[in-house]
């Protein structure tokens, strides 16, 4: 049975990555970084979709070096092993450059960027002994800029870099790593706090003319997990509709 850890896993993405995983067969670890409630309820449905499965979720910083390892360790235990790794916890913070603080800049790069990288450093001795896997970064559409969000849209492109460059030294040894690059999509936050005129954009410039349902997103991150891709690497998969620039 395939195992799969995925970090923010407690609503929105991460939470449908896990019932995407699920009812593919994956057993799934995953982490919350302060809703616990929220994580049992996705372990509880994810059980429904596949009761022979395991499914566990950590609290987890990414920004704590020292946490992670732990975490991995635990994991490594409860799966019995890793299969595919996919890099999904991250925050945002809606302000212009110049009234940026230093504090809002280095909590948003080190989430982000900082904690997708030493996720994968934590898993990546695994992945290399048993010369197989999959690492997937969550990147986003604004990665290629968007006004107020110069640290979000940072952290993003950052992501690029180190997929490509873990592609390059692990493929070797077995190890894929890709981006996944999400447009706009349905999620209980969209639709809470989306902007009317974001929604509108998002909607408008899209070539096909509407939000993504997280569905479609889910099934390119499993494709990107499985051995169906198994001769993709490095690569950045855009799941934007056609949508390829933000406001």
């Amino acid at each position: 049975m395939p195992k799969m850890f995925i970090t923010g896993g407690s609503r929105g993405i991460g939470a449908e990555l896990v019932f995407a995983a699920a009812r593919r067969g994956w057993d799934v670890a995953f982490t919350y970084r302060s809703q616990e409630s929220a994580a049992k309820s996705v372990e509880e449905c994810a059980r429904e979709l596949h009761p022979e499965g395991t499914f566990v979720s950590f609290a987890l910083d990414v920004r704590d070096a020292a946490a992670i390892d732990g975490v991995a360790d635990q994991v490594l235990e409860r799966l019995d092993g890793v299969d595919a790794v996919i890099c999904n916890a991250g925050i945002t913070t809606n302000e212009m450059a110049y009234a940026m603080t230093d504090a809002s800049w280095s909590d948003v790069i080190d989430t982000n960027l900082g904690g997708s990288f030493r996720v994968s450093r934590a898993f990546l001795p695994e992945l290399v002994a048993q010369r197989r896997g999959s690492i997937i970064m969550m990147s986003s559409v604004v990665s290629d800029g968007a006004s107020g969000q110069a640290a979000y849209a940072a952290s993003k492109a950052g992501l690029h870099g180190l997929a490509k460059s873990l592609a390059k030294e692990y493929g070797p040894k077995g190890v894929r790593t890709n981006i996944l690059v999400p447009g706009y999509f349905e999620t209980d936050m969209t639709r809470d706090q989306m902007t009317s005129q974001l929604r509108e954009f998002a909607t408008a410039y899209c070539p096909q003319r509407r939000m993504g349902a997280l569905e479609e997103l889910s099934a390119a991150a499993l494709f990107l997990a499985s051995e169906d891709s198994a001769f993709v690497n490095g690569a950045t998969l855009r799941v934007t509709g056609g949508l390829d620039w933000a406001p």
